[in-house]
């Protein structure tokens, strides 16, 4: 019996879709077996076009995600990520290090006014002929007329400390000074300290690193905690009372900001301290106190007091909120002072007005380096004083014989023993005359005597120039920034320069 056809096969025609369609392969196998339409399977050669591919990874081969799924954190990405972290501080601190090297050195540098005056500060009474610095011409003439078969009378010996080691009464005796002490006032800025240094026997070169480490560490450490602060102390006191702090230009808070960076430095403030004694100590073996940071640190503890005298003595505890505080505030309040006293007004931005914002913060960075640079020199010579029971530390450069007794005291000795006229000038040695009864008159007409006549400017009868060691620096990085900004053309405030 035959099978009656369709009477039409049109209602039974479907158009293909062309929307993609993502079927599993066991749904395709199945869907195969129910239909007559062969789907093939992809092979594993088929490239798929539209495949997700990553984005090429930054440095030391690193993701901008610390994780590859939702599984957890990705431990090698985290661990990569700090280390070039820490390898990009180190590098950035390795740059800057001679330079502070040679301004710490500066700002530490005791120049007596008075040659001599390093014996009367030791308490040491200096006889009047030993303390002339060149041999005495006087008595030649009646070495002259002098019995040579007589016996001469014997001199009185050099004064000697309890060791037995002979009492310097002049800084510019060669004889009795350290050979690992620079020779006082021999550089006059920072690069001719990085150049003396670099020379000087006992030092070298790598000695312009000395404490890398150290501030590789607290540099790190301040960047991670200022923001931190910062962060805590606005959730505290933001939503409490908005008028606690003062905004004096209207857009910017500084009460936050300022305190955030003086409780940061306050609790690095030991860093500091290991920094500075590492900087200034000597590199000779045999003369260092210190053999790295760890051992510097564990003497200051046991033998200054603890953490207690670290943090909380007077001759630390006041100059590290000033230097802080005063390092904090100024860049804030500075560049629109200046801005406003110099007629470019008060509302200057970065983004508004570029231009006259960076002349502003150049202004403000050499205004802000007179006001806090002799805060920072206290502090330096104040941290190079040892406390308690620890030993004077032998520097590699002069440093004074009795120690201050607070930031006002240092401040005075410094502008009244001290000279700011660098670098001094040896002393030219006196000819010896020879004189007779006939020709004594001739021999004064005829052999002139080199006479040393010092400069009476004001800088030699004032350390004023003491205080503002390096500021020669901070000016020069200064107009380095400020330069580089305008021919960048970026208008962010701080494009990441570290301050030297």
């Amino acid at each position: 019996m035959a099978v009656p056809a369709p009477a039409s096969l049109r209602d039974l025609y479907t158009t293909p879709s062309n929307a993609w369609s993502f079927v599993p392969p066991s749904l395709s196998q199945d869907h195969s077996n129910h239909s007559n339409i062969n789907v093939p399977a992809p092979g594993p050669s088929t490239s798929n076009p539209w495949s997700t591919r990553t984005a090429p990874k930054p440095l030391f081969d690193l993701s901008s995600s610390l994780t590859d799924d939702d599984s957890g954190l990705d431990i090698t990405s985290l661990a990569k990520e700090l280390l070039a972290a820490a390898l990009l501080q180190y590098a950035t601190s390795a740059i800057a290090q001679p330079w502070e090297v040679g301004k710490t050195l500066l700002q530490v540098q005791w120049v007596p006014r008075d040659p001599k005056d390093i014996a009367h500060e030791a308490g040491v009474e200096v006889p009047e002929d030993e303390g002339e610095l060149s041999d005495s011409s006087s008595n030649e003439n009646d070495s002259y007329f002098a019995d040579p078969t007589a016996e001469k009378p014997p001199r009185p010996p050099r004064q000697a400390d309890e060791e037995g080691y002979i009492i310097r009464h002049s800084v510019l005796e060669e004889g009795t000074q350290p050979e690992y002490v620079i020779p006082v006032g021999s550089a006059d800025g920072t690069w001719g300290m990085i150049k003396r240094v670099g020379r000087f026997r006992s030092e070298g070169w790598l000695a312009l690193w000395k404490g890398l480490l150290t501030s590789a560490v607290t540099n790190a450490l301040s960047g991670a905690l200022q923001p931190a602060i910062y962060s805590l102390l606005q959730s505290v006191f933001s939503p409490l009372s908005p008028a606690a702090y003062f905004a004096p230009f209207g857009t910017t808070s500084v009460l936050l900001p300022v305190a955030s960076q003086v409780l940061t430095g306050f609790l690095l403030s030991p860093l500091d301290l290991v920094r500075t004694r590492l900087m200034v100590q000597s590199s000779v073996s045999r003369h260092r106190t210190y053999s790295g940071p760890i051992d510097a640190f564990r003497q200051i503890l046991a033998q200054e007091g603890g953490l207690r005298g670290v943090y909380l003595h007077p001759h630390l505890l006041i100059p590290t909120l000033f230097d802080c505080t005063l390092r904090a505030l100024v860049p804030l309040t500075l560049p629109g002072l200046v801005a406003t006293y110099i007629g470019l007004g008060s509302n200057l931005s970065p983004e508004t007005t570029p231009i006259q914002w960076q002349v502003a913060e150049l202004l403000g960075t050499i205004a802000g380096a007179l006001v806090f640079i002799p805060f920072e020199t206290v502090r330096r010579r104040l941290q190079v004083q040892t406390r308690g029971t620890a030993r004077p530390l032998k520097a590699c450069v002069e440093l004074r014989p009795a120690p201050y007794n607070g930031m006002v005291d240092a401040f005075w000795h410094i502008l009244t023993e001290e000279r700011s006229d660098l670098p001094l000038k040896p002393q030219s040695k006196r000819k010896r005359r020879r004189s007779s009864v006939k020709g004594k008159e001739r021999a004064h007409e005829d052999e002139p005597v080199a006479v040393v006549e010092e400069s009476e400017s004001w800088l030699r009868h004032s350390g004023i120039g003491q205080l503002y060691r390096g500021l020669g620096m901070r000016v020069g990085a200064g107009l380095v920034v400020f330069v580089l900004s305008l021919m960048s053309g970026s208008d962010e405030a701080d494009a990441g320069w570290a301050e030297l």
